[in-house]
């Protein structure tokens, strides 16, 4: 399968907790199946990322880099990585949307995410005009805006906030009652505690949603 953009996920395992979130998204991102959908409209936007947190947001390969090349790159990272332990997850709204965020200490998480990041660089294509355009109509900060410039992407390094996002932007008036369907269908699902002990390679295949390719181990003891 040919790919249009890469990205860099923490996806849970299967399980029970994986497959509570593919059924509220309506789509297996490690089968690269359509599921039955929690609700069409407030799930139709992160849909296509599958049920996942962003460690390197989504990127177009530089030139002269290929697929197996950043494979082998992750796989020796994942060597120097440390598997990161979390309080838990909890449900949060992060401006107009919801998504599940960590309970507890997030600084391992956010160095291991800045590395991760920084190493893998030199695949990411640069961001084009339009892309960097769209991003600075999103009102940015100025440490956004230098992230954005040198990392093609706003919220990474200090500017990073691990979320698994369940939804899109909700009107007020419906969040009370998603909150509730969301608090009823993840129930206890979400470990605790929250171990991220693998990386997940991802892509964007030409029907633009993402599949898993291959699940890599945090393997430094």
């Amino acid at each position: 399968m040919n790919f249009t953009r890469y990205g860099i996920y923490f996806t849970p395992r299967s399980g029970a907790f994986s497959d509570a979130g593919s059924a509220w998204l309506g789509w297996d991102l490690i089968n690269g199946q359509v599921g039955e959908m929690h609700d069409n409209d407030i799930t139709a936007r992160p849909r296509k990322y599958g049920f996942h947190g962003t460690i390197k947001p989504p990127f177009s390969l530089n030139a002269g880099t290929h697929e197996a090349d950043l494979k082998m790159a992750i796989i020796d990272l994942c060597a120097t990585l440390e598997p990161v332990a979390l309080e838990g997850l909890t449900l949060s709204r992060i401006g107009s949307f919801l998504a599940l965020t960590p309970v507890g200490d997030v600084r391992e998480l956010g160095r291991m995410a800045a590395r991760v990041v920084q190493e893998l660089d030199h695949f990411r294509a640069p961001a084009n005009a339009d892309e960097i355009a769209r991003r600075k109509s999103a009102k940015l900060t100025p440490l956004q805006e230098e992230n954005l410039r040198k990392w093609g992407y706003p919220y990474v390094m200090e500017a990073f906030k691990f979320h698994m996002t369940l939804t899109g932007p909700l009107p007020n008036a419906l969040v009370g009652k998603v909150t509730a369907d969301a608090n009823a269908h993840f129930a206890d699902l979400p470990p605790r505690p929250f171990l991220i002990d693998s990386l997940t390679l991802v892509g964007e295949a030409e029907d633009g949603m993402f599949r898993e390719i291959q699940r890599y181990t945090l393997s430094r003891k």
